[in-house]
């Protein structure tokens, strides 16, 4: 699979909540980009930095959802297969 990076890595963060305004003055602050604004990849960057164990704790659980969404597709492809195949047989007898 070919690298493909997130758009919205490179979005500037709206102050439109509290915790929101905390959060982007406090990354300003600690980066001081020079157009001043704070994207989501700058974030995500303090974050990983500051308090990892938030980001850790949402990367697990993303790979547990993924995970079992991935097994939950196998199941339904493998039962839509053997359902093709019975209505395959059945129309050969």
């Amino acid at each position: 699979m070919e690298d493909q990076e997130n758009p919205t890595l490179k979005e500037a963060v709206e102050k439109d909540s509290g915790l929101k305004r905390l959060v982007v003055e406090y990354i300003g602050e600690a980066l001081e980009p020079e157009d001043g604004d704070v994207t989501v990849e700058m974030a995500i960057e303090v974050f990983a930095k500051e308090f990892p164990e938030f980001l850790m704790a949402v990367a697990e659980e993303n790979f547990i959802r993924g995970y079992r969404q991935a097994f939950i597709d196998v199941e339904t492809h493998q039962k839509a297969l053997e359902e093709q195949e019975e209505l395959l047989k059945s129309e050969e007898e």
